[in-house]
């Protein structure tokens, strides 16, 4: 499959292009350095709060990131569980929703990050729109929630790679993984950049591959192996009922999960059916061509068993015996690409929250090279917390607009307006809500001997979330007492970071 490479004037305005020629970190660098002389080690290993980091991806990095980026271990072990607990009707629908849900989300996001690409993003507009206690819960609740990611995910490729030899422990495998994933961030943005293009590229092509050989095999076309056709949709495509259908919405979440680092390519954040096209037709496979009572559907996610996958059981089934060794390479990737990720989205996370002044200031010194070191090392010492994010992506983006009207401001200059405002950011409002209220209900009801296990996985990130963002308010109520909770809407600032090329359109100057 061949890379897709298009020019985007949006992304050339955003800075998020080729930034090579003319780097604002390097140019910082060296004013810097010709002005206090040779720089400190501790500059050199650290970095300076006068650097910034670097817009350096490229059309083709933005594309692939954003169609294969979040395709992980969820997909590939957790979306057969789905049918499993609801039915090949029901699994399907969970997806569907949760796809509607995300299409929605990461239009708005899209919507203000084409027009404000800044670092933090989504955290940032909450400070920007919403107000300064709304960046710090986002901010720190998306920080944990990547950064709580990584040992799992080293967790998981340790037992991929176990499929293959049993002569290393898994603590062993997760310092050989960690390692060059930890020095490949070390680097710049452009490694990490050029690595997610070329792991992504092999994910989007395995699910490709799984979804056209397995219709091919649920049609009776492959010799010598009949197809089930739709006699697994006829056996009991919903037998889990509603509480079967919300459970599977946490499987959904997961799969999803950290589809909003899409947005912060604004080129691409505006084509995210892509995305849910993806998972919704990995579901629709799984769920014809698998039986919801095969127990293989079950030993892939909770135990981890690449030779359980529903995409590898497809394989087999269509006479391809060899694929497990395929799968479980490609399901590396996945690992690797995850684990990647997650370092890349905490630490500039932890990076704008320190610029902002939520975190301690060391954390936001970046590199000449663009490189947060000191955000990376404290990174290194999941689906309702995203569930969080998301809904409060959608609240940012109505005050968004609200502020932008108030200001007198032109809708038609946006660079890229989502559709259907505001029904769009309401009804995923809405829709993630009803999601997150089905959850903590089925976690009391559904049968799975792990009643006090779910009800706690569902509502931990709700305490946490609401935790950091009350705590925030009463501290700001009692060092700044005269200070608003919410920014008024005159003063929400569209200036700072705002794509240059709509200074003129939206009537902001610089020196306004």
């Amino acid at each position: 499959m061949a890379s897709v490479e298009y020019e985007s004037p949006d992304l050339e305005k955003a800075g998020l292009g080729d930034a090579d020629d003319k780097s604002p970190t390097l140019e910082q660098g060296e004013e810097a350095e010709g002005a206090g002389g040779e720089k400190s080690k501790k500059q050199r290993l650290f970095g300076s709060k006068e650097y910034t980091t670097v817009r350096g991806m490229k059309s083709r990095h933005l594309t692939f990131i954003a169609i294969g980026g979040t395709i992980g271990t969820g997909l590939f072990l957790s979306a057969g569980t789905s049918v499993a607990t609801a039915g090949p009707g029901g699994a399907l629908i969970a997806y569907v929703l949760v796809g509607c849900f995300v299409y929605g989300v990461v239009l708005t996001l899209g919507e203000m990050s084409s027009l404000i690409p800044v670092s933090g993003a989504f955290a940032t507009f909450g400070g920007r729109f919403l107000g300064p206690s709304f960046e710090f819960c986002l901010g720190w609740s998306y920080f944990l929630q990547w950064s709580f990611s990584i040992p799992s995910e080293l967790v998981a490729a340790s037992v991929i790679l176990s499929f293959w030899t049993q002569k290393l422990q898994s603590w062993e495998w997760s310092i050989i993984i960690i390692v060059p994933v930890f020095a490949l961030q070390l680097i710049n943005v452009r490694a990490y950049a050029e690595s997610e293009y070329w792991l992504a590229l092999i994910k989007v092509i395995m699910i490709v591959l799984f979804v056209i050989v397995g219709l091919i095999y649920d049609w009776g076309g492959v010799i010598g192996h009949p197809g089930p056709g739709l006699s697994n949709f006829n056996d009991g495509p919903f037998f889990g009922g509603f509480a079967g259908l919300a459970q599977s919405f946490t499987y959904a979440f997961y799969s999803f999960g950290g589809v909003e680092l899409v947005a912060l390519a604004a080129g691409e954040s505006q084509n995210p059916h892509k995305i849910v096209l993806f998972y919704v037709m990995t579901v629709l496979v799984i769920g014809l061509c698998i039986n919801h009572n095969d127990d293989s559907l079950f030993a892939a996610y909770d135990n981890s068993d690449v030779a359980a996958s529903p995409i590898t059981t497809i394989f087999k089934k269509a006479g391809f015996g060899a694929a497990v060794h395929v799968v479980n390479a490609v399901l590396l990737t996945a690992v690797l690409s995850a684990t990647n990720s997650c370092f890349y989205a905490s630490t500039r996370m932890l990076l704008s929250l320190a610029k902002g002044g939520n975190a301690p200031s060391i954390l936001g010194f970046v590199t000449s090279r663009g490189v947060p070191v000191p955000a990376l090392l404290f990174t290194n010492v999941t689906g309702i917390s995203a569930l969080l994010t998301w809904i409060s992506i959608c609240i940012i983006n109505i005050r968004f607009r609200m502020a932008f009207k108030a200001q007198g401001r032109s809708i038609s200059d946006l660079p890229f307006r989502a559709p259907l405002f505001p029904i769009l950011p309401i009804l995923a409002i809405i829709l993630g809500a009803c999601m997150f209220a089905a959850q903590g209900w089925a976690a009391t009801t559904y049968d799975d001997g792990k009643v006090a296990q779910d009800v706690i996985a569902v509502y931990i990130g709700l305490v946490l979330f609401f935790g950091f963002l009350f705590g925030h308010m009463i501290y700001q109520r009692i060092k700044f007492p005269a200070a608003p909770i919410l920014v008024p809407l005159l003063e929400c600032d569209f200036e700072t970071g705002a794509v240059q090329g709509c200074y003129g359109l939206l009537g902001i100057g610089k020196d306004s």
